[in-house]
């Protein structure tokens, strides 16, 4: 019996009228798509295809064929886009839940090859200021998936998407001290006055919990409620500032010093027990894709 990837070979060399080209949009080698129309043409008897010094051409046999292999393929797509759509694979929307500094700084990379890839499928995001917030969003079933740091106690799947580093921004010509390796302790900035992000947001605790580490608690002159403006204020000159280095613009061209130790959180993707197709494909984007 003839299979549709045979039936997919002779429509291949009859369009493109060479073996040559045919293999080479179809990514095989001339011999196998050479022997895989001969066992077509065994299938049906005789031959489909005449092979001529610079081209090909059909066969009387071939002609009557030809239109049967179209609508072979035809149906198989039909079948599979049926297929996806039952799966919710197109058309449809999906809800993605995370948090506000993920958004700006790992997201738009994924989102833009997911529209791509499933342009007929809507994203919603669902933002939040704190990863405790976001955990009780995906288990209050509020989202298909979350990405965000790690949750404690999650009983679903959890795919690690990378590590998160943390940089120190400062104006263009900030005196502050640096090592031979180009990184600052943040107890060198102790007397500082620092910007900081709103009460509630995730990362003003990750700040907290840095400068505590360091031996001092932050003094702060302004806090804001846009996790995007605290490198742009730093920059201005209200003090320094602690952001994850994939929220930096392109061309931001003031002082970013990498803390010492390090400041890092792992990010990952997490959904409930059971994701549906959607969801799984999703993640799977986010794994290639995260700016991470």
């Amino acid at each position: 019996m003839a299979t549709l990837r045979q039936f997919e070979y002779l429509v291949t060399v009859v369009d493109t009228g060479s073996f040559t080209r045919a293999a080479e949009l179809l990514h095989v080698s001339q011999p196998t798509l050479s022997n895989q129309v001969k066992a077509l043409e065994r299938m049906a008897g005789g031959p489909l295809l005449e092979r001529l010094p610079r081209s090909v051409r059909l066969t009387p046999m071939g002609r009557a064929v030809l239109p049967h292999a179209r609508a072979a393929l035809a149906d198989a797509e039909r079948a599979r886009s049926a297929a996806r759509r039952a799966a919710g694979l197109e058309g449809g929307e999906i809800l993605v839940a995370t948090v506000y500094s993920i958004t700006l700084g790992v997201l738009p990379p994924v989102l833009r090859a997911w529209h791509g890839s499933h342009p007929e499928v809507g994203i919603r995001l669902l933002e939040f200021r704190h990863a405790r917030e976001l955990r009780a969003a995906m288990a209050a079933g509020r989202a298909d998936l979350a990405v965000g740091p790690v949750p404690e106690d999650w009983e679903g799947p959890v795919r690690e998407l990378g590590t998160e580093e943390f940089v120190v921004v400062l104006p263009t010509g900030d005196p502050a001290p640096v090592d031979h390796r180009g990184r600052i302790r943040l107890a060198d900035l102790a007397d500082r006055d620092w910007v900081q992000y709103a009460p509630g947001n995730g990362l003003a605790d990750i700040l907290e919990s840095a400068c505590a580490a360091a031996g001092f608690r932050p003094r702060v002159t302004v806090r804001t409620e846009q996790t995007a403006a605290a490198p742009l204020l730093a920059a201005a000159g209200l003090g320094p500032a602690l952001v994850p280095a994939n929220l930096l613009p392109p061309g931001f061209t003031d002082r970013r010093l990498q803390p010492d130790p390090p400041i890092r959180r792992i990010l990952c993707a997490y959904t409930r027990p059971e994701p549906d197709p959607l969801t799984t494909a999703f993640v799977d984007t986010l794994a290639d894709h995260a700016r991470v």
